[in-house]
């Protein structure tokens, strides 16, 4: 049974509604962790609902980028016969992926307050932020 052609734009649009609510997620969960980083540095009081919604919410937004990812391969497999279609999009979502899989190994190693960890998340969170910015701009090219 050949699948319906005719769903592809609807999935289409479904991959980015989903990756832009995740961008929205992300750029919260970088807001908390500016937040908590310009306490910490400033030896100010932790504000410990932003800890617990950071730690919280991290694992759940690095589980569903991969998601993401996996069905954007697939929309462009069942609609092209091959996932290579777009290949700067596909290779930026790579990297986006093996980022967020990075700073969620890196966070697992963060303790205490001086932790070199700390500096690490820190940087791969804003090269997330970069590269998915660019994974947007790229996919609006490819949308419109």
């Amino acid at each position: 049974m050949e699948f319906p052609k005719m769903l592809i734009p609807y999935m289409t649009i479904g991959h980015a509604l989903f990756n832009t609510c995740l961008f929205i997620a992300f750029i919260y969960q970088a807001r908390l962790g500016w937040s908590m980083r310009k306490n910490r540095l400033s030896d100010d009081k932790p504000e410990a609902v932003k800890i617990r919604r950071h730690r919280k919410l991290g694992p759940v937004i690095a589980t569903l980028l991969p998601i993401g990812f996996l069905a954007g391969l697939l929309i462009t497999f069942l609609d092209e016969g091959a996932i290579g279609k777009h290949p700067l999009h596909l290779g930026v979502g790579a990297l986006l992926v093996g980022a967020v899989i990075s700073t969620g190994l890196v966070s697992k190693n963060i303790k205490g307050t001086s932790s070199n960890w700390r500096t690490l998340h820190f940087g791969i969170g804003i090269i997330i932020i970069v590269l998915f910015m660019g994974q947007i701009f790229l996919g609006l090219n490819m949308l419109l």
